[in-house]
């Protein structure tokens, strides 16, 4: 008889799993940050909106001007196009999302260096490089870590730096310079050319641009690379703690935490000396006959979980649910020196568990449960099996003894049925054993089906 337990995680392979399993769940991960970089979006459109409006109200008091109505202008055709970015975000039209993120560092581009129509200023075009409006492009820059993905970070830094240093070419090009103020400038300052050049109103101060532009990539890498690690750990976080909860469905804590920090114990085929238990419902079939389904699979939630947690709490492993039942097994999948103890306390504790269920049962007017344990210690064989979908199995005959214990729980009439093999372990094990063995009574030479020799046997 071979009965598994599957866990879905890294330890993929020992525990039930397709190949590509992983992939599958990176995917619904995945899933998880596209709909939070929609959140995002959300929040960075936002945030753009009330940056704008404060960016607005600055430069009222920056420009207390009519000509700083062209800069609302820009900044109201930049909202505009946060709503339509918003908009093609939320049918994921990404090509759309990157034409319109392109058409906002466009808008940015030509509101800085497109003279002001409303000014009656006449000043060179290389003054519009003076005001250090480039700045505002780290509020785009800042926003799209919000909502977008790496590469569309890096793209937006890209993007930047070339309409940043065409749109200064083309000024540099079509520019005019006011005659002879370079030279008296440079004149005045004849002894300081460095500071000529910062006053020389005819100058594009290249140096500055070519520093404004590499410092604004740097960023933008340096954003990017981050995002890309912090999605990255986001799935592996994801992974590891899917991994962690399916351990925990099947090992005690303890167990977990050893086989979070080394898998070894999974990895080999051997034969090891456990204790094995079967528990289940008497009479579960004929209780589930004409009841309301859910109550059925109620009673079957409140009757796994209380189970499971004795299992846990004895140190011990949940094999599987076997419907109304479930199997166990101490000394999974690293033996200890109290496993028989264990299996049998718990077997103990199971049955008290169950009579303090059945008198909340009795108040609430539900009939009573009762149920049939087996347990036996033995030799089985530990390892993965499968091909391409790999289970980690116990195999051998104290499964089958263990099951067929349990069932004999019927003809005794009793609550739990352990073989005399678990006994002379307790006995080795030397931990509290009149305590444990209390109310057992040893029948012998017992016939057991599907086992050859008659063995002795302790009821409970």
């Amino acid at each position: 008889m071979s009965d598994t337990a599957a866990n879905e995680s890294r330890f993929s392979r020992f525990f039930v799993t397709r190949p590509d399993q992983y992939d599958l769940d990176n995917k619904y991960t995945e899933a998880a940050l596209e709909r939070h970089k929609r959140e995002g979006l959300e929040l960075a459109v936002r945030a753009r909106w009330i940056a704008m409006g404060l960016t607005g109200i600055l430069l009222i008091f920056l420009n207390p001007h009519w000509e700083v109505m062209w800069y609302h202008f820009i900044l109201l055709l930049i909202c505009a196009n946060g709503w339509l970015i918003r908009r093609a975000g939320q049918v994921g039209q990404s090509r759309t999302e990157l034409l319109l993120i392109f058409v906002d560092l466009v808008i940015m581009t030509l509101g800085m260096i497109v003279p002001n129509p409303f000014s009656d200023d006449v000043r060179p075009l290389a003054m519009q490089y003076r005001f250090d409006n480039f700045q505002y492009f780290f509020i785009i820059l800042a926003a799209g870590t919000l909502a977008y993905s790496w590469r569309t970070v890096v793209a937006i830094g890209s993007w930047t730096a070339l309409m940043w240093t065409v749109g200064w070419v083309i000024a540099w090009w079509v520019s005019t310079p006011i005659p002879g103020i370079s030279e008296r400038v440079a004149q005045a300052l004849s002894g300081y050319p460095d500071v000529a050049e910062l006053l020389d109103p005819n100058s594009f101060m290249p140096s500055q641009r070519i520093q404004q532009v590499i410092v604004f990539m740097m960023v933008a890498v340096t954003l990017g690379i981050s995002m890309r690690r912090l999605n990255q750990l986001l799935l592996t976080n994801a992974g590891l703690e899917r991994e962690r909860a399916n351990l925990s469905r099947y090992f005690s804590p303890n167990v977990v935490d050893q086989l979070s920090q080394n898998d070894e114990p999974l990895k080999q085929v051997r034969k090891e000396n456990i204790a094995v238990l079967f528990i289940d419902i008497v009479g579960f079939t004929k209780y589930a006959a004409g009841r309301d389904p859910y109550e059925v699979i109620e009673v079957l939630r409140g009757f796994h979980a209380r189970m499971e947690t004795e299992v846990f709490r004895h140190h011990g492993t949940l094999d599987k649910y076997l419907g109304d039942g479930l199997m166990a097994t101490f000394g999974t999948p690293v033996p200890t020196p109290l496993d028989a103890t264990n299996a049998v306390a718990c077997a103990r504790d199971m049955v008290r568990v169950v009579d303090r269920w059945n008198v909340e049962r009795k108040r609430q007017g539900e009939p009573e449960i009762q149920v049939g344990i087996g347990v036996h210690y033995g030799s089985v064989v530990l390892g993965d099996i499968g091909a391409n979908r790999l289970e980690f199995a116990v195999i051998g005959d104290a499964v089958n003894v263990a099951a067929k214990l349990e069932a004999l729980t019927r003809e005794f009439g009793a609550r739990a049925v352990l073989s005399d093999a678990i006994n002379v372990q307790l006995q080795q094990e030397g931990q509290n054993l009149p305590e444990v063995m209390e109310g057992f009574a040893k029948h012998e030479k017992q016939t057991v089906r599907g086992v050859e020799e008659p063995m002795d046997v302790w009821v409970l």
